[in-house]
């Protein structure tokens, strides 16, 4: 198996530099741009298994290259962003991030995160059976999801999330169980993740996404499958 390539995209060249240092002492194999344009260039012409980007870019920022990305890959993308309030938090899970990193960070941690990221995302081969809810199927082998027949496409861990409440359904999850059962007990988002992420799910997966039929909410709870 060959190495994980990671692109590092900043326009500072101390982040780039030390970001990559740390990454490849980890046998990662890493790629830079500095800018958002340089970036989606590079991704067109060689897709890397994530995405560590900054939000505040020259030329296209950072919020542009997710949203593009995202509309043709479910690449893992870690943020990095000087904001550090909820509203820019949720902007970039909204875009579809995995994770975010507020700067000033730690690229200890930044490494930690990247191999937390990329385990979740891996495909592996499981003995999983798919589970068929009405027009919806889930398959955890393929990690494909269909409705009526027709794929929908999701994020990584968009996936894991509807997979892990579908193989439980009717029973709820809070917010706090959902992030250790399909983040993992060292993830260190809030809660808002997964708000964040049912409210994407929704959108795809369901009919009517104000009124959902499998993804509901019960209130002061949780979360729960319905099937």
């Amino acid at each position: 198996m060959g190495q994980d390539t990671v692109l590092v995209v900043d326009d500072e060249a101390t982040v780039r530099d030390v970001v990559r240092r740390y990454l490849e002492h980890d046998g990662y194999a890493v790629r830079t741009a500095t800018t958002g344009a340089e970036a989606l260039a590079m991704i067109d012409a060689s897709t890397p298994d994530l995405i560590v980007l900054d939000l505040m870019l020259p030329e296209v920022q950072g919020e542009e290259v997710c949203r593009r990305v995202r509309a043709k890959s479910d690449v893992p993308i870690i943020m990095l962003t000087a904001r550090g309030r909820e509203p820019e938090r949720l902007l970039g899970l909204e875009l579809g991030a995995d994770d975010y990193l507020v700067k000033p960070f730690s690229p200890r941690e930044l490494v930690a995160r990247v191999k937390a990221v990329l385990r979740r995302s891996a495909s592996e081969e499981t003995s999983e059976r798919k589970v068929v809810a009405a027009a919806l199927e889930i398959d955890p082998v393929a990690r494909t999801v269909t409705r009526d027949g027709d794929p929908v496409a999701l994020t990584a861990k968009e996936f894991d999330l509807l997979y892990f409440l579908a193989s439980h359904h009717g029973r709820v999850f809070t917010r706090d169980q959902l992030l250790e059962r399909v983040w993992g007990w060292d993830y260190e988002g809030d809660s808002a993740t997964v708000t964040v992420h049912i409210r994407r799910l929704r959108a795809k997966i369901e009919p009517d996404d104000q009124h959902p039929r499998h993804l509901q909410t019960v209130w002061s709870v949780g979360y729960k499958f319905n099937a």
